[in-house]
């Protein structure tokens, strides 16, 4: 049996008990003039890659790469799930010494992204390089890249999803487990199906350790593709992770809860979800900021 049909099915098995776990959380509107238009600014600079929407992602630790952005811009996908055509055709990475390092994609592959994502996933000391590749025949994958003697290489893949035009929106990296490393969280297929993926990268393979289905977390055709957020809610010291339903008209919090990966709460919302998820408090106090198309914001916390 293929590696995710088995974690669906698990999940589906265990439902019940995950269900009867949750806490009582409760959704509270707001004065939407108390946060940003977007609920959470980008801080992100733009790429000098020559993507129209590209940004560059940034490093905050100790690491041998400091930047991470796309470039060659390109389109040769033609998907525009993202909101343009424009895909990016390179990996740029700056080293932490100052020498850029790029990384050219062949003619049938993109990255379908505005940014990478940095960070140390097995706790090495070294910086892996999180994207979103997708192959113009097979659809998106996440693929992970770091250094290998002085150059960019891919590490590891997820593998493709097997048709075009099917996407991928990476939700979180985050150590959700509580253990050294970090765990890739994203949603395969958020506009068609919309499951949730967890994946351990370990000796330079990606491993799934969960998935659960009915999320969404990107409205499609728009640039915005941060409707997820990371909170350690109940203490444990993994982190758990707040995104929308797949129709976008609840929030759910999903986390590992005793090694098991359960739903913790999911509070429903007058309108769709669709700006970016704001983060207030820690621990316990952690609530979430959440903007509606209707143009309403609201708070969802613990009761």
């Amino acid at each position: 049996m293929h590696p995710r049909l088995f974690l669906i099915l698990a999940f589906f098995l265990a439902v019940p008990a995950a269900s009867a776990a949750q806490d009582e959380w409760a959704a509270s509107r707001i004065d939407p003039a108390s946060v940003p238009m977007e609920i959470v600014e980008e801080t992100r600079e733009l790429a000098p890659g020559g993507l129209p929407d590209g940004l560059m992602e940034t490093y905050a630790g100790d690491g041998d790469i400091a930047a991470g952005w796309y470039a060659s811009p390109t389109e040769r996908y033609g998907h525009g799930v993202i909101g343009d055509a424009v895909e990016g055709g390179a990996l740029v990475a700056r080293t932490a010494a100052g020498e850029v390092l790029v990384l050219e994609l062949p003619e049938t592959e993109v990255f379908e992204d505005r940014y990478p994502r940095l960070a140390d996933l097995d706790g090495d000391g070294t910086v892996e390089v999180v994207t979103s590749r997708a192959s113009i025949r097979l659809g998106a994958s996440v693929t992970v890249y770091g250094i290998d003697e002085g150059r960019l290489a891919e590490k590891a893949s997820t593998g493709f999803i097997g048709l075009a035009n099917r996407w991928l929106n990476i939700a979180g990296i985050a150590s959700f487990r509580g253990g050294p490393g970090k765990e890739i969280a994203f949603v395969e297929k958020p506009h068609i199906g919309g499951t949730l993926f967890v994946y351990e990268y370990m000796d330079e393979a990606l491993t799934p350790v969960a998935s659960m289905p009915g999320f969404s977390n990107h409205l499609i055709g728009a640039a915005e593709l941060r409707l997820s957020a990371l909170a350690d809610v109940n203490g444990d010291g993994g982190m758990d992770l707040a995104l929308p339903s797949f129709d976008r008209r609840s929030l759910r919090i999903v986390g590992f809860t005793d090694g098991a990966f359960a739903e913790l709460a999911s509070v429903a919302l007058p309108s769709r979800i669709d700006k970016a998820i704001g983060v207030k408090g820690v621990g316990r106090d952690a609530s979430f900021l959440v903007g509606l198309q209707n143009a309403d914001v609201y708070e969802v916390h613990r009761r």
